[in-house]
């Protein structure tokens, strides 16, 4: 082959023709415009705005009370958010396909900058150019009377990497800045990985318990208000143990913002029983689960003596509707004016209570807001019904209202004008019943939760963050060196350098100027 000659190309490798050939061409710009990095950034931005109505609306596996408040409050919008799994964002299926792009895109961007990556630290650096006075930055040393072994070290003292060439030296730093950008990269896909693991491998439950010894759950799905499991989750192997809330405190600001919750629970089960307590910020750590505190309310407590004589005493939490911890709620007799001659029960003669709760009540009307978190002023604004309460048709209700179907079908009667009760307070009914408000217990809204994806999560995350700083303040450049003598005999030698950044940096003619320097105060 002479020197004009030129080498063939390789044969291409043979492509399908036909239908398979236009195929095969879509899928392959398909796979480049999906794993190009224009494509992961605006995966990356959906995935941002697809989890803000995560953070706006009430989400069922972290507190389904506010959920059952959202369709309270807008009974038209809800279902339709529902229909979206809005109140589900990140378990819904349109969320897990933004995720799973983006994951696969990741994948397709950083696996081959990885592999060239690995080339680039493993190569030396590059000759040094012809023209050193053509670079960014340019300076001389005059009567160098050092050696090109000299340079060398002193540019290795700096932490460069450094190759010599005959009377040439070679050196570049920053690789810190596509190493940061590849970890940020694969902490990313950590991330959507422990997302994964979690939402396969996890489960969680929540549960509304009222402060009271003898008040309890245990570990099983039929005691949650509500749960889910993974689908890889076994119920039968879920972690035994049983929590009683013995007591709970809430602390407030005087301007009303909660300033602490804390809760003390008996733990039986998971290990020797013990006593311990738990905050908002301090979650209370089990065997394969973790008890988080969600937030906290009112129970009020009702004692019922029906035209028969016998009394009932129950309680039931009651939701809040502000800050200020106005809550509503009810509370159902069904067992009510059952006649004790012939134990028969009549359906139309049960009772049910809906009230509003204020923890601090103004001193004059209208009760319907309360002026302060704290039992300051405690009273009950209760409106009494009678009849059919609608509990034996087995159809499942709310346990923190009455059936607004049957008050609308008039099978549930108001009794007499709403009452305004203190604590103490009895209130006689047209039937010569009557009903006493006893007082209220603190209730807490408990999520027991386990995520195998948590510590992946934390771990990616503070590895992304570090990667994030590397890929910001790493700068690549490079510096060259060349040692030329003016003549055969002359014992001085002229030192020539040259410095390229290969990224934007401002401040590279400074750091130039001070290797130089460095690199002067070498010579002999």
């Amino acid at each position: 082959m002479t020197a004009t000659e030129t080498r063939p190309a390789p044969p291409e490798a043979p492509r399908p023709s036909g239908w398979g050939g236009f195929l095969f061409g879509v899928a392959r710009g398909l796979w480049r415009q999906l794993t190009s990095m224009r494509t992961a950034l605006v995966l990356l931005f959906l995935l941002a705005v697809a989890s803000i109505p995560g953070s706006v609306l009430p989400q069922s596996n972290v507190a389904i009370e506010q959920v059952q408040q959202y369709y309270r409050e807008h009974p038209t919008l809800a279902p339709w958010i529902e229909k979206v799994d809005g109140f589900n964002v990140f378990g819904s299926a349109w969320f897990a396909a933004i995720y799973l792009l983006l994951f696969t895109s990741l994948i397709g961007c950083v696996i081959p900058r990885l592999r060239d990556h690995y080339r680039a630290i493993r190569s030396v650096p590059p000759n040094v150019p012809a023209r050193l006075d053509r670079l960014p930055q340019h300076d001389t040393v005059d009567d160098y009377a050092g050696d090109i072994d000299g340079v060398a070290a002193a540019l290795r003292k700096q932490r460069w990497r450094v190759a010599v060439r005959g009377d040439t030296v070679s050196a570049e730093k920053g690789y810190l800045k596509e190493t940061g950008n590849l970890i940020f990269h694969f902490s990313l896909m950590a991330v959507l990985v422990a997302v994964a693991l979690g939402s396969w491998y996890g489960w969680h439950g929540n549960r509304i318990l009222v402060a009271g010894k003898d008040t309890s759950f245990c570990n099983s799905l039929q005691q949650y208000d509500e749960s889910k499991l993974g689908p890889r989750v076994d119920e039968g192997k879920l972690p035994p143990f049983c929590l009683t809330l013995e007591d709970f405190t809430a602390t407030y600001q005087p301007s009303g913002q909660p300033k602490e919750f804390r809760a003390s629970a008996t733990v039986e089960g998971d290990g020797p029983t013990r006593k311990t307590s738990f905050s908002v910020n301090d979650p209370l750590r089990l065997d394969g689960a973790s008890v988080y505190l969600l937030g906290h309310g009112y129970a009020p407590i009702l004692s019922y003596t029906d035209r028969f004589g016998k009394t009932q005493t129950k309680e039931g939490p009651f939701l809040s509707t502000d800050e200020m911890q106005t809550s509503t709620g009810a509370i159902s007799f069904p067992d009510a004016n059952v006649d004790p001659a012939t134990g028969k029960r009549d359906p139309s003669l049960q009772m049910g209570f809906d009230g509003i709760y204020l923890p601090t009540a103004p001193d004059q009307p209208p009760f319907v807001t309360s002026r302060f978190p704290a039992e300051n002023n405690p009273a009950l604004m209760l409106t009494a019904y009678r009849g059919n309460l609608g509990l034996d048709a087995g159809i499942p209700s709310s346990v923190y209202r009455l059936d607004q179907g049957q008050i609308d079908a008039g099978r549930l009667k108001p009794v007499g004008e709403p009452k305004l009760l203190r604590p103490g307070d009895t209130w006689t009914l047209d039937d010569g019943s009557t009903v006493r408000f006893v007082g209220t217990k603190e209730y807490a809204t408990l999520s027991v939760r386990h995520d195998p994806g948590q510590g992946i999560a934390l771990v990616a995350a503070v590895l992304a963050l570090g990667g994030l700083m590397g890929s910001l303040f790493g700068k690549r450049r490079r510096v060259f060196f060349r040692l030329t003598s003016p003549s055969p005999t002359s014992s001085s030698r002229l030192l020539e350098a040259g410095g390229l950044p290969r990224t934007d940096y401002p401040g590279f003619a400074e750091e130039f100027a001070s290797t130089v320097a460095a690199v002067r105060e070498k010579k002999t």
